[in-house]
Formats: structure tokens, C-alpha cells, sequence
């Protein structure tokens, strides 16, 4: 089972918006470009919101079956680990090992010494194309890397072999997720990296290394861009060299995750896949959440009265609801607007704060945030949003559309 060279993974937190989600991939279609959906949703989520895995497979099937899709999907698990992976089995054929709680856990010595004298031929000046000037190795860096990270990678073969023994072989895609760590990779580091990845014979189609800046859930980058862009480019370069010598997938690509709303590396990403003819694979982080919120905001009525009340409840339990999500938000609770305010505003003043619109003076990033990791309260609605999401599916669908197609697809692959 091959991925694509370009995919982008959709959250959708409630299990709703499939069919809307997939408009904007056809719609990329009809403009030239293939992208690939995953619908993406962690255990966590599905814990949150009362979900299982056989739901997300549901929502994508039906999604492809009403819009007649005929080109390749997939379903992820997302940031499975071995004791959280065997409800995803049946239902996914995408699975993003998530082994950051090894990264820096020192394997046996005598298999970092294997590894260093293994690899030892490396040490020296490497010329890898792409990468400016020669990238020098020496032999304590190789053991460095292997203290830090080699547990990690047998971790990741060890999830991989419980999959492929249930699934088989060449059954599913395999994403290496190495992005919630401590700093980013250097090059020398994922280029060891991925020759353990090798090593464990895991067929990685796509990995998720940890880049310079903040990837806050649904707000833009912040971080040096420039710098950014040299990681991203040095990456490619190091992929490229890395399935030349240590035989892994001819389609390993990047995986940038909490992409959505990354609007201000879009370009860098756009213009590096386009030069070196890469692939790259964007995860998202549920905003289609936050389209529902807006498009029952725009709604009126109850919708509106339903938008604010999980607002107003995020805000008195942002402590409890924030606390999950500490590394990847930045809310400054000063710019949070009383729900006293909220209470007064129009349905389009609601949507304005919320939807990411930087040139939009009346955007918050904090009131969009902590709206972001307010899910929990509407999950704690059930049926009354749920029913709310059905009597305002004609506002909340084309908002989801233009989010995915016009704020996302169309700046990176276009």
C-alpha cells in the first residue's frame, strides 16, 4: 500500500464534516493536483468525544462512497503507541507510531556499540546533495545519536510488527513520528535516525521529525522562517541520501504535523517539494472544529447561543482544558474576551475572532485556541450539538471546504 507524493490529514473531531472535507481534495483533482485525505484522530480524541476507530473508517467510506472518489484514502491512527494500537488494527491502514516517550532513553550499551561500529564508515565529511558545504561526522556523534534515540526506533519496530503480524505486510502505511521531542534534528541526527529505522526493517513511508518554532494547535507558525526553511530543505536532502544508502522506501517523505494554519511556511514548504520534486505529508489538528464553531456562530439562533455557551465553559475550565495541551498553545489569558463580551456579540463578530483570518482585525489566536481545546464541552453536549451541527450543516460545509482547499491545499500544492 503506497502513499501518494502528496497527502494531507484532516481532523474532524465530531465525525460530521467527511463529505465536506473531501469537496476540497476533488476540488484539487479538478485543478490538476492529487493529494491524497487521511482522517486523522489520536486515542485521546477518540476517548474525549466517545468515538472508535470503526466511526473515522465509517465517516471516510461514506464521505468517498457520496462523492464517488475513486482515487486513494486512508484512515490514520495517530500517535499510536503498543499499548494504545490494537483498537486502531481493523479499521486503519495508516499508523503513526508515536515513540517520543523513548527519545533520550539510553538503549544497552552493547547495542550502541554495535550501531557505532556499524556505522562508524560514515564518519568523516559527508557530501550530501542539497545540504550546503560538507556535513561532518564523528564517531561520538554517532554514539550520541544512538544513546538518544536508538530505544525509540526499536520501539517504533516493535508497533510495527504487532500491525503487520495483524494486518500483513505491505497492508497499511507506516509514519515514524519524532516530532514531540525536547529540540529538532539535525541532519546527522535523522540521517542515523533513519539508518535504525532501516536497521528495524520498518518500511517508513513518512517521518515526523521536530523542527525549529512552535507549532501551536490552529494558528500560524512562529519561529524564524528562515531557519525553517534551511531544516525543511537539509531534510529533504537527508532523505534522499539516506533511501540511496540504506535501502529504505523509494516514497519516504517528510510529515509536518500540527500543519494546519501553518500559513507563513506554506511557502517554504511549496517551493522546496517543488524544486527537489519531494513529497510531503501535512497534518492537521482538528480546526475543522473550529469551522463548526464559526458556522453555528454564522448560523444564528440557537447555533449562536451554542457557540457562545462552549465558550463561556472553555473559559471558566481553561485551566483543566488547557492542561493536555500545554506544549502546543501559547494563550495569553489578558486577550481572552470576558464571556460577559462574547455574550454581546453578532454571530459574525463570533466568527471573525475565531476564523483565522490575520488580515481580519478583529482575529484573536487566544480566543481561537482555547476554543480549540474546548471540544471536550461540546463533546459534553452530545446530542443537543450534534443536533445543532445537522440544523446548521448548510452554513458549517462550506466553510470547511474553503478552509481545507483555499487556506490549505491550494498554498502548498498549487
Amino acid at each position: 500500500m503506497l502513499l501518494p507524493r502528496f497527502s494531507f490529514g484532516v481532523g474532524d473531531r465530531f465525525g460530521r464534516e467527511g463529505v465536506a472535507q473531501l469537496r476540497a481534495f476533488v476540488r484539487m483533482k479538478e485543478l490538476g493536483v492529487d493529494v491524497a485525505p487521511v482522517w486523522n484522530k489520536s486515542n485521546r480524541e477518540h476517548g474525549i468525544v466517545h468515538t472508535k476507530p470503526e466511526s473515522l473508517r465509517a465517516e471516510a467510506d461514506d464521505a468517498v462512497h457520496s462523492l464517488a472518489w475513486h482515487d486513494r484514502y486512508f484512515v490514520d491512527a495517530d500517535h499510536v503507541g503498543r499499548s494504545t494500537v490494537d483498537p486502531f488494527i481493523a479499521a486503519c491502514d495508516f499508523f503513526t507510531l508515536d515513540v517520543a516517550d523513548f527519545v533520550g532513553n539510553p538503549a544497552p550499551d552493547p547495542l550502541i556499540d554495535d550501531f557505532v561500529d556499524r556505522y562508524s564508515r560514515y564518519a568523516g565529511s559527508l557530501t550530501i546533495t542539497g545540504i550546503d558545504g560538507p556535513v561532518p561526522v564523528f564517531s561520538r556523534d554517532i554514539a550520541g545519536i544512538a544513546r538518544k534515540y536508538l530505544l525509540a526506533v526499536k520501539e517504533a519496530g516493535a508497533i510495527y510488527r504487532r500491525v503487520e503480524a495483524a494486518k500483513g505486510r505491505d497492508r497499511f502505511v507506516t509514519e515514524v513520528s519524532m516530532d514531540e521531542t525536547d529540540s529538532p534534528q539535525t541532519p546527522t541526527e535523522l540521517l542515523f535516525i533513519l539508518a535504525a529505522i532501516a536497521d528495524e526493517q520498518i518500511p517508513a513511508q513518512t517521518i515526523a521529525p521536530k523542527f525549529t518554532g512552535r507549532f501551536n494547535k490552529g494558528v500560524d507558525y512562529a519561529g524564524d522562517i528562515a531557519q525553517f526553511d534551511k531544516e525543511f530543505n537539509d531534510d529533504l536532502a537527508v532523505i534522499a541520501y539516506a533511501i540511496r544508502e540504506f535501502g529504505l522506501e523509494p516514497n519516504l517523505k517528510l510529515s509536518v504535523h500540527s500543519g494546519s494554519d501553518k500559513f507563513s511556511i506554506f511557502g517554504p514548504i511549496a517551493r522546496a517539494i517543488k524544486e527537489r520534486h519531494a513529497g510531503v505529508h501535512v497534518k492537521t489538528s482538528g480546526t475543522t472544529w473550529l469551522e463548526e464553531a464559526a458556522g453555528l456562530a454564522l448560523g444564528g439562533g440557537d447555533g449562536l447561543r451554542l457557540a457562545k455557551d462552549i465558550y463561556g465553559q472553555a473559559y471558566g475550565r481553561r485551566e483543566e482544558l488547557c492542561l493536555p495541551y500545554a506544549a502546543v498553545i501559547d494563550i495569553d489569558p489578558a486577550r481572552l474576551p470576558e464571556p460577559g463580551v462574547v455574550q454581546s456579540w453578532t454571530g459574525a463578530e463570533f466568527a471573525s475572532a475565531l476564523r483565522h483570518d490575520q488580515a481580519c482585525r478583529a482575529y484573536n489566536k487566544d480566543f481561537r485556541q482555547l476554543v480549540h481545546v474546548g471540544y471536550k464541552v461540546a463533546a459534553e453536549m452530545g446530542q443537543e450539538y450534534y443536533g445543532a451541527l445537522e440544523a446548521h450543516a448548510q452554513t458549517i460545509a462550506p466553510l470547511v471546504t474553503e478552509n481545507i482547499l483555499e487556506k490549505h491545499l491550494m498554498p502548498l500544492f498549487l
